[in-house]
């Protein structure tokens, strides 16, 4: 979170100057800017997270079995119980959410309590309830706020250029450039940051929840599911598809390291043959 503070900061000090304004004014107020979205995503990302997916809660006497999965497996895994969200989304699809144990998030869509039976349920909770206990949520929460705030200031910025003055000394130029390039790039770094981040998380949540339920092919068996269907996402977005089981997006084959590298989450055939050798 600090280092987010100093490149945001440092990314409006040279577009600042780019776009002729004065630097360490424009500066100083990205720095409180910058550090009161870092405190912001830590107290409110889930919030955001479940505004964004339309996620509402689910009761017991309306998702039964649902609520019994997590009810059980928290215990088992000695968390504090989450809070239970669904999702009206046929594509099937379970992300779990907040700050810590004491405030997190379980959220699934109603694609996937229709299609999982009872162990593959399981292991998808389990795997969930994985991030809860790891803080998994906390750190991918922060990522989804703070790299949409990088994308919306490189896209502001873009804008800008086409409404400034176009009488620039040599200076004034190199500095345009310059923020030009970061523009482009820092997105781009800050994507590569969250998917890699991403792709560790999962294979981590994926062994922990087989060692909750000791049962990997339940989860195996879930995931085959997942990978099987098709069905596209209602309420998903990019900023989102991080914290999701399975990307939302993701039904094609990585042709090459490249593409490879923007995945939030590793193949699937590769977790569920890793499941599959415990």
């Amino acid at each position: 979170m600090v280092l987010f503070v100093v490149f945001v900061t440092t990314l409006v000090y040279v577009m600042s100057k780019a776009l002729g304004l004065s630097a360490f004014g424009t500066a100083g107020i990205a720095l409180i800017f910058a550090g009161l979205m870092s405190i912001g995503s830590y107290y409110y990302s889930d919030k955001l997270v479940l505004a964004t997916t339309g996620a509402r809660p689910a009761t017991k006497k309306e998702f039964p079995d649902y609520y019994r999965t997590v009810e059980n497996l928290s215990i088992g895994a000695g968390l504090p119980m989450p809070k239970i969200y669904v999702i009206n989304d046929p594509s099937p699809n379970a992300f779990a959410t907040g700050r810590d144990p004491k405030h997190a998030v379980v959220a699934a869509t109603t694609g996937l309590l229709g299609m999982m039976k009872e162990s593959e349920l399981e292991g998808v909770i389990a795997h969930e309830l994985s991030h809860i206990k790891n803080y998994d949520i906390r750190l991918m929460g922060i990522l989804a706020i703070l790299v949409g705030f990088v994308v919306i200031l490189s896209d502001l910025f873009i804008r800008a250029t086409f409404f400034s003055r176009s009488d620039r000394n040599q200076g004034g130029a190199i500095f345009l450039i310059i923020a030009i390039v970061l523009a482009i790039l820092s997105p781009i770094a800050a994507m590569l940051i969250q998917t890699a981040v991403s792709r560790k998380r999962e294979f981590l949540a994926d062994a922990s929840g087989v060692l909750l339920t000791r049962y990997p092919e339940g989860l195996a068996s879930a995931l085959e599911k997942l990978r099987n269907d098709h069905t596209p996402p209602k309420t998903a977005s990019n900023a989102t598809a991080h914290l999701f089981i399975e990307n939302p997006f993701e039904h094609k084959k990585v042709k090459n390291f490249f593409t490879g590298l923007f995945n939030t989450h590793p193949p699937l055939d590769e977790r569920i043959k890793i499941l599959r050798n415990m």
